[in-house]
């Protein structure tokens, strides 16, 4: 739901940090057991999904949010310079306003077309649009590509 930070439930920022930030840790350190040339693996790639509300500060909205959000992004920059030794690649796609039911979940059914008149390419973005950079950065094109981000944002 739309709402200044100063009035957000703390409740709320612990469960989203838990999702998102630690959630994606979790995953990122079973990856690295399974992928690393160190512990027996062949490397790979990771791709966290960040979001550009890290950018923005998705202000008077989701700033717990997007905190988590740039917590990723901080994140995975620097988890991906430890493991390059052990040729694991980590990436971040950071999605715009995607027709996904997060919006309505918030209690914004309409938030992405409410918002589309500010995104410059004036369009929302669909699921399968940020499923094709992930799937980019995960092929053998994006080999030389690591540390950095994807907005699939429209130009936001």
């Amino acid at each position: 739901m739309k709402r200044p930070f100063v009035k957000t439930d703390p409740a709320r920022w612990q469960c989203t940090f838990q999702t998102n930030v630690f959630g994606t840790f979790l995953c990122c350190q079973a990856a690295f057991a399974h992928m690393a040339i160190s512990e027996g693996g062949m490397g790979g790639s990771i791709v966290n999904v960040s979001s550009l509300a890290a950018v923005s500060g998705s202000p008077n909205e989701y700033v717990d949010y997007a905190a988590s959000k740039g917590a990723i992004d901080t994140f995975s920059k620097g988890f991906a310079k430890e493991v390059a030794d052990d040729r694991i690649r980590v990436n971040v796609v950071r999605p715009g306003f995607i027709y996904t039911d997060m919006h309505k979940d918030g209690g914004e059914v309409d938030r992405v077309n409410r918002l589309a008149p500010s995104i410059p390419m004036k369009r929302r973005g669909q699921p399968e649009e940020v499923a094709e950079a992930i799937l980019w950065l995960l092929s053998n094109k994006a080999s030389y590509t690591s540390g950095t981000f994807i907005d699939v944002a429209g130009g936001r």
